[in-house]
């Protein structure tokens, strides 16, 4: 992935609105982005397209994704 790309995701992460949901997503982004394939990295835009609420739901609780590179990334935010 490109820095760009990589920026302008961070940017997105950063102006949600739930503070948890900024801190949690920028470090993810700072830890991961590197090593995400393309398909997840696609998997992601996918999931940042979720509210706020349902966004942070989904990582805290314990709801498994059916799409295996959602289900990726999500694993991987869960870590973070």
């Amino acid at each position: 992935m490109d820095r760009a790309e990589y920026e302008r995701l961070r940017w997105r992460c950063i102006r949600r609105g739930l503070l948890e949901l900024d801190l949690t997503l920028t470090k993810f982004l700072d830890q991961e982005f590197d090593k995400l394939t393309e398909p997840e990295v696609e998997a992601f835009k996918k999931l940042a397209e979720l509210e706020d609420w349902d966004f942070l739901g989904l990582i805290v609780g314990g709801k498994e994704l059916s799409d295996p590179h959602e289900a990726a990334v999500l694993a991987k935010l869960r870590k973070c």
